[in-house]
């Protein structure tokens, strides 16, 4: 059972990099299309989507250490890559996004909450840090 939690953690993160990937991309390259705050730089962007990665990484690999409350940490934080795009409607009407900004930030959110749903269910729900074979049970 715990591989396929692993497996499935994987695969929801494969997922999120991908898609944070597309959009992170789509953003830097027309970084003058996206309302978004002035602060934001294309090389901005690229570094935010690289850092987040590896938290996203670092908290899978943690989860197969069985380090699960660091895991779910470090997941939590990772989902917000996704979970934020849809931030940049607070700087521009919907109308004044393309079809394909659209898609690309409503899969980062869609992928973010998958991501931080899978932290909270192996948290709350399944409870995978109960399960851990130690010498004290």
């Amino acid at each position: 059972m715990k591989q396929k939690h692993q497996t499935l953690l994987l695969f929801l993160l494969i997922a999120s990099i991908i898609s944070t990937g597309f959009h992170y991309t789509d953003n830097a390259i027309f970084i003058a299309r996206y309302p978004e705050p002035e602060w934001f730089t294309t090389s901005g962007v690229f570094m935010t989507w690289a850092i987040m990665t590896l938290v996203g990484l670092i908290g899978y690999w943690l989860y197969t250490q069985e380090k699960f409350w660091a895991s779910y940490l470090f997941l939590s934080v990772y989902s917000f890559t996704g979970l934020s795009s849809p931030a940049h409607y607070f700087y521009g009407a919907m109308s004044v996004f393309s079809l394909k900004m659209h898609a690309l930030i409503w899969s980062d959110a869609l992928t973010g909450l998958l991501v931080l749903g899978f932290a909270i269910w192996s948290a709350l729900l399944n409870k995978d840090w109960q399960k851990i074979n130690t010498y004290l049970n």
